[in-house]
């Protein structure tokens, strides 16, 4: 049985959240609060799994929150679920250590099975996150490393990389395997190398782990 807490700040959610959950046999709600505050002292009582946490709350916001729970309750996931896909707040959920970044008109079916998965340790980001995420970072930035090979600045600077190979390099940095990628993208495993062959041959270099730090070093934060 999945325990689940959940934090938002608008009534109307929380409850409408809390009877989708309870219909699962495998999903049990224990807790909801309306800030990070007290989504925070909650988990600290009822240890739950996961959290469904909101961003923009009164008291203390869904990002303050996520890195508070890092630190006192490691052990449980945070999946960030809210209306807002601004790119500072994909990017700053993630690297305060949310297991996902979910938007709310997402299908239910779709929302309980990244809760599942989300539990499990999996990375929960819908293609169209991963494309925002992943904009950052193939724009160039003025601090950028050099190409792993010895490719001109100029090249640099007029890369591009088509969206679907955007979403992969997202995950890439993410430290996902072949596979993993195939399996959140929805794509075969041939075809997600097809296309990491591809933005090798844009950057110049066939070693992953030089691609990932090339690519991170060109993330604007």
């Amino acid at each position: 049985m999945l325990k689940i807490l959940i934090a938002d700040d608008q009534a109307l959610m929380r409850d409408g959240l809390q009877t989708i959950l309870q219909l699962e046999h495998d999903i049990e709600v224990i807790a909801t609060a309306e800030n990070g505050e007290e989504a925070c002292r909650l988990v600290a009582i009822h240890d739950p799994d996961l959290v469904l946490m909101d961003i923009r709350m009164p008291v203390m916001n869904g990002i303050e929150a996520v890195k508070k729970l890092r630190e006192e309750s490691p052990h449980t996931k945070v999946l960030v679920l809210t209306t807002f896909d601004e790119d500072e707040y994909i990017i700053e959920a993630l690297a305060s250590g949310a297991a996902g970044f979910l938007l709310k008109d997402i299908p239910t079916e779709k929302l309980l099975q990244a809760i599942r998965d989300a539990s499990q340790g999996e990375l929960m980001l819908p293609s169209s996150i991963a494309v925002k995420l992943a904009a950052k970072l193939a724009s160039p930035s003025p601090a950028a490393g050099k190409f792993p090979s010895s490719r001109s600045r100029e090249r640099t600077m007029d890369l591009k990389f088509t969206n679907r190979e955007m979403s992969i390099i997202a995950l890439m940095v993410e430290g996902r395997t072949n596979k993993e990628i195939a399996q959140l993208l929805f794509m075969s495993e041939g075809t997600v190398k097809n296309y990491i062959s591809s933005i090798y041959d844009k950057i110049g270099t066939n070693d992953r782990t030089q691609a990932v730090i090339w690519l991170k070093d060109m993330t604007i934060i």
